[in-house]
């Protein structure tokens, strides 16, 4: 019998956002986006799979793989942080290639891998993992606060374990800015090594 997700555990869609230029990661927003088992349509992340890379370096680089890196996810509460350690206004989920920005899910990133969330129109998404800080983005706020000092630099270390999460679908539908999102953790697991 399957577990529902927990009732204890609901956030809120405040933005769905895409990239539809290969060249950029900077996403703009959508009131809405239907995702396949690709990922959204019309994402430049999307697709069933994706070459191997300095995240996969157990295959050689460019080989085809799954692509569990269909969607980024951040949250406001920890773009505010993010912020806050850069001595910023704000950080946009867009400048840092976000597909959906969320809220009220507390500490968003630290969402162990096989969390679930559900939308209200059945559309599910599945937790790959912490999506970890890179320079990229970095230059982008960079670019939006030219009197900071460093600030590609310094995101890294000001976005580690607040950078969000990377996920696919599990479950096909359409998501929409508002949706209650609710998370399903996944069953805990032990395992010895002999």
């Amino acid at each position: 019998m399957a577990r529902p997700p927990s009732p204890k555990l609901v956030g809120r869609l405040v933005r769905v956002l895409v990239c539809t230029e290969h060249k950029s990661f900077v996403t703009r927003e959508l009131p809405e986006a239907r995702l396949t088992f690709e990922g959204i349509e019309g994402d430049r992340h999307a697709g069933h799979t994706r070459p191997a890379d300095v995240r996969t370096p157990w295959y050689p680089k460019g080989t085809p793989i799954r692509n569990t890196r269909q969607l980024s996810l951040v949250s406001s509460e920890e773009l505010a942080l993010v912020a806050d350690a850069l001595g910023v206004p704000k950080v946009l989920a867009s400048w840092l290639g976000a597909n959906l920005e969320l809220e009220g899910v507390p500490r968003l990133t630290q969402l162990p891998p096989g969390t679930r969330l559900f939308f209200p129109e059945g559309a599910t998404l599945a937790v790959e993992g912490e999506n970890e800080p890179c320079v990229g983005p970095g230059k982008v706020i960079e670019a939006h606060y030219p009197e900071h000092a460093k600030l590609a630099s310094r995101f890294v270390k000001a976005a580690w374990e607040r950078r969000g999460l990377v996920a696919w679908v599990d479950r096909a539908g359409i998501i929409r800015e508002g949706d209650e999102v609710r998370v399903m953790l996944p069953k805990p697991v032990t395992y010895v090594l002999p």
